[in-house]
């Protein structure tokens, strides 16, 4: 678990940020509107207590945070155990009504933001980053009573071993180690347990519930846009977060088609142990983001690849996206192979979806022409169909997105990229801004451009990005570019004929 350092401060910086950007976009709205605040006293009143019960409850459990990590650096291992089980979680209701809203939805939004980098004003990003996993784990024994709950049987009893110290902490659930028999073969396996915390459904419906605050947060980045459609799409993906049996099977799905896959690693879930509380899978093992960072640039140029690749095969192939590119969520290995975690937050796209984006990539890139891009974007509901605006105008806005896989050279992903990207998207003095919006489809499409580039500017990853994308585009399907592409061309040879290509 990691160090938990200025919580309270972090929490309050975050409430006010979070406080000060609904109050900033009500602003802009009301001057674009040429209209004067409304004075509704006691609604009014009301979203001010909220906000105030929300920093209250920050502050609250941020101090205590902040006071054990002080008492910790001058006590003894002893006393520094000791301190550590006095902080757990022991009650559905300390997580429910202290946690509630660091462990849910305002957790999950800090995930989202706070690796954008010069894409957020530091304060804010800053702040939002501590709500990633500065939460303390619950109770090895309150864990057990949830597994005990869902799946009839204490730990100890389903498992050879069992690791009451969890190995990680996210914002819905916490992951233990353990050892288990498979039933069919008798072997023993070694498997990652994910416990959901007890009462965070509910701590995150009434996150939800709070549209001013998910509301502020969207139209202080997307700053000329109705966020109504961003707001019910990212409410519907999270909800569907908290049923570990979707999950489950969205896992499948995914580890079901890179199964045997030379760099792509999914583990697959043990559904006899997993319910709509508790998922449980093949244990991996790998680096962390922090770690891989420190490698050579030629490992993390491959780790780079490997990310482009799933996240573009996923979406052609397999119509779905992992709207999760978040670096916790991967472990490395050297010779760039990659295992994927948590795919509680995926978007399944129909083949008509599929084909908008195809189109577009296409018309912009591959064909270089704007006019038909145009076309796409406005029938995709991206563009305001005639809007007053020059079909050059429309291609400049729109190609910094496409601008890595523009020229058939070596190019480096850099964290300015990454950055610009997420402030051209949000800039409101292109004339072309004020008459785009985001339809629900395009929602968590926008992660690659906030989220998987802003990975690989960390990165720096290098390489020919224009010839593995068309390895990719399902228009072209070009020859291998790569050793991993020659590597993922065999598994694509095999796969298609119904063979398998070995064991990873």
């Amino acid at each position: 678990m990691r160090t938990v350092r200025r919580n309270a401060a972090a929490v309050a910086a975050a409430v006010a940020a979070a406080t000060a950007i609904v109050a900033a976009g009500r602003a802009r709205r009301r001057r674009r509107r040429g209209t004067a605040p409304r004075r509704h006293p006691v609604s009014n009143l009301t979203r001010s207590s909220r906000n105030l019960e929300l920093a209250r409850l920050g502050m609250g459990v941020g101090t205590r945070f902040a006071a054990t990590s002080a008492r910790k650096l001058f006590a003894s291992a002893e006393r520094r155990v000791e301190l550590d089980e006095q902080l757990k979680l022991r009650t559905a209701e300390q997580i429910a009504e202290r946690l509630g809203q660091m462990k849910g939805a305002l957790m999950k939004i800090g995930q989202m933001a706070s690796y954008l980098d010069d894409g957020l004003p530091e304060p804010v990003r800053l702040a939002l980053a501590q709500l990633q996993s500065n939460a303390p784990p619950m109770s090895a024994e309150l864990a057990a009573g949830v597994i005990t709950e869902e799946l009839g049987r204490h730990p100890d009893e389903l498992f050879v071993e069992w690791d009451p110290e969890p190995i990680a902490a996210a914002s819905i659930g916490q992951v233990h180690r353990a050892l288990w028999r498979d039933p069919d073969t008798g072997e023993e396996v070694a498997v990652a347990v994910k416990v959901q915390y007890p009462g965070v459904g509910e701590a995150i419906a009434a996150d939800l519930r709070n549209t001013d605050l998910l509301g502020g947060l969207l139209a202080y980045n997307f700053s000329g846009l109705d966020p109504s459609e961003m707001v019910a799409e990212i409410k519907e993906r999270l909800t569907e977060e908290l049923d570990y049996s979707l999950e489950q099977a969205n896992q499948q799905r995914f580890a079901d088609f890179y199964r045997d896959h030379p760099f792509i690693h999914v583990p697959a879930p043990v559904p006899a142990l997993s319910s709509s509380r508790v998922l449980t899978t093949e244990l991996a093992t790998g680096a962390t983001w922090s770690e891989a960072l420190t490698w050579p640039q030629e490992d993390r140029d491959r780790i780079g690849e490997t990310l482009f690749r799933f996240v573009f095969r996923s979406l052609y192939l397999l119509r779905a996206f992992n709207g999760d590119p978040h670096p916790g969520n991967y472990l490395f290995q050297r010779d760039g192979t990659v295992t994927f975690l948590d795919f509680g937050l995926v978007r399944h796209f129909s083949e008509p979806e599929v084909d908008v984006f195809v189109r577009m990539v296409r018309a912009a890139v591959h064909d270089n022409d704007p006019a038909a891009f145009r076309a796409v974007v406005e029938e995709a509901g991206l563009l305001r169909a005639g809007a007053p605006v020059t079909t050059e105008q429309v291609r400049e806005y729109f190609a910094d997105f496409y601008s890595t896989s523009g020229a058939d050279a070596t190019m480096t992903w850099t964290k300015d990229y990454a950055s610009r990207i997420v402030r051209h998207t949000f800039d409101n003095t292109s004339p072309v801004t004020q008459y785009t919006t985001v339809p629900r489809t395009f929602v968590l499409i926008q992660r690659i451009n906030l989220g998987l580039y802003a990975l690989l500017g960390d990165l720096g990853a290098r390489g020919n990005y224009r010839r593995i994308a068309e390895e990719l585009w399902p228009f072209t399907q070009g020859p291998p570019s790569t050793r991993l592409g020659e590597a993922e061309a065999a598994w694509l040879s095999a796969r298609s004929a119904g063979e398998s290509v070995g064991p990873r």
